[in-house]
Formats: structure tokens, sequence, C-alpha cells
């Protein structure tokens, strides 16, 4: 059975094929924590049908082949959501806690020169702060990937520092540059793509945080630990062409 941090999950049926399993309200490292080893569990123990697996802030979305679930007879229940939830049940997460490593901290270069820095003159009003302080602040902190959306390969991040909490930008952008670092509330993310937004920009990375063409699309998944390392605008673009 699962161990008693596990037992009050709440189960969602958002669609015919998807179920969302809500571990609580609380957004910290405590719940990322549980819903990356709920999800491995589930993804190296698969259900007959299960088709992709989304983890976010406080949730975990399991999307399926109905017809291929409901023929498993292995799971108890006469619906979808009967079936999942007791499968969940069964599960004994205790025995892979001691198995859990420390993630290796991926560094993520960026340029926080002005030309990319779209925001930054505005937020060293809005801070009082200089922007080689501002700059020291957010590459200091070691971040957590919270989950992965609104576009393919967008990391939310949480851990930055509480000085540099900023709100969104009244009238966002119609086109935000691919590799794009942003402020909004208490978090921090990466533009993978050109898309529109309203984070306050601070700089840039040459890294493709997204290729369709990889093995691994998402260069970053929930749970990973990453780092902004400074480099300059020579080594952006030395870096760019390695890309």
């Amino acid at each position: 059975m699962l161990p008693l941090s596990y037992r009050h999950l709440r189960f969602f049926q958002i669609s015919e094929n998807a179920i969302s399993i809500e571990m609580g309200g609380d957004i910290s490292e405590e719940t990322l924590e549980k819903i990356t080893r709920l999800n491995e569990w589930i993804k190296q123990n698969p259900f007959a049908g299960l088709l992709s697996t989304i983890p976010a802030y406080t949730t975990l979305t399991l999307y399926f082949n109905l017809v291929e679930l409901m023929k498993n007879a292995g799971l108890k229940g006469s619906t979808a959501l009967d079936k999942i939830s007791g499968y969940i049940s069964t599960i004994n997460l205790e025995t892979t806690t001691d198995q859990q490593t420390q993630s290796p901290i991926i560094h993520i270069p960026v340029c926080y020169d002005d030309s990319f820095g779209l925001d930054m003159e505005a937020l060293t009003a809005f801070y009082q702060l200089k922007k080689e302080e501002i700059i020291e602040l957010h590459s200091a902190a070691v971040y957590t990937v919270f989950m992965i959306g609104f576009v393919p390969g967008f990391p939310y991040l949480g851990g930055l520092s509480e000085k540099l909490t900023a709100p969104r930008k009244q009238n966002p952008r119609a086109a935000i540059p691919q590799g794009s670092v942003g402020i909004a509330g208490r978090q921090t993310g990466i533009y993978p793509l050109e898309t529109p937004g309203g984070w306050q920009i601070v700089g840039r990375t040459p890294l493709r945080l997204f290729d369709a063409g990889r093995p691994q699309p998402s260069l970053l998944k929930a749970g990973d630990k990453i780092k902004f390392q400074v480099i300059s605008l020579t080594e952006f673009v030395r870096i760019q062409k390695q890309q």
C-alpha cells in the first residue's frame, strides 16, 4: 500500500482519456519529489493503455487509451477512474525512496547583455538595485524545474530570490525571442521558442531548450536542478554557432 504521505490523493477525470492525480495544494519541493517519484514508478510499471504522463506543480496527469484500459482485467473497477485509482493504491513507493539520488545541477549559460535584457533597465528601478546586483542574485540561485509548459520545453523554475519578485508585464509582448530568460512573480523561466509573453526579460541563453529532432526533445524535465552561468556576448555567439 502507499506510504502515509501518498494516501491523501485526489483523482479527477478531466476527459475520457485523461485522469489527474492531485497531491495537495502546496507548491513545494516536497510535493514535487512525490510527483516525480510517482511519475517515474508509473513510467517504469505502466498499466495497459497508458500513453503519457504530465507532471505539474501539484498534479500528475495520466493520458491513456480508454479501450485498452477497460479491457485490462487485472485492474478492478467498472470505470477508468476506478481502475486507475485502484492501480495507484497498490503502489509501494517506500522501497524507492532510499534509492533516490541527487540530480546533478545543469548549468545553463545566460548572457545578460543590454541587447538581451529587454526589461533590465525597468527592473533596476523597480527593485532599486544595480544591474550587476540583479545578475548576481539571479545567477547565484539553484533552481528547480517544477513543470514544463506553456509551450514545448518551457521550464517553470522555482527558487528565485525574494528580492527579485516582479509582476508580469501589463502589456505582453507579441514576440519574445527564443532563449529569453524571464521573471514573473516568484518564478523564472526560459522561452524555448519565439512566442508572445508577458514575463520580465533579463537575459538570453544560446542553448536550444526544445528540438523536435532530438531523441529527447526537451532539454529539461520536472525535478531537474539548474543554475545560470553568466557569459559574455562573445561567448553567447560562440555557443550559439555550435548548436
